[in-house]
């Protein structure tokens, strides 16, 4: 299957994430920050990054622009518990996000866009 990074400061979502997608067959790397999400993507490139926009460090903004500025394929979900403030989605689009999650998210509907995300070339 699909090597997917998922890139969040809070573990739990992480582990989370890291659960549901190994169960169906993908493998996982996990960065904490935007910053690690940098040099482990110019390390080893992954299918598909599942990337938190409020983080310390480099946030997932900063990394979401860099990342679709310097690799144009790249693709990204975006996800924020920054509740009821979509500027953060709508800007993380502008920035070459694919979609888009407000946390608490749904497993399934996360599941279903990350098999949309892979299916397409």
């Amino acid at each position: 299957m699909a090597t997917i990074m998922v890139i969040d400061d809070e573990p739990s979502i992480r582990g989370l994430l890291r659960e549901v997608l190994e169960r169906s067959g993908h493998t996982v790397v996990e960065a904490k920050d935007g910053r690690e999400a940098l040099d482990l993507y110019q390390k080893h490139k992954a299918d598909l990054l599942i990337m938190d926009l409020l983080m310390p460090e480099v946030d997932g903004l900063e990394a979401t622009l860099q990342l679709t500025r310097e690799y144009m394929d790249t693709k990204i979900i975006a996800m924020t518990g920054a509740q009821g403030d979509r500027n953060f989605l709508d800007i993380a689009r502008l920035f070459g996000a694919h979609r888009t999650f407000e946390k608490p998210f749904d497993l399934k509907e996360m599941l279903s866009a990350v098999e949309a995300e892979l299916a397409q070339k």
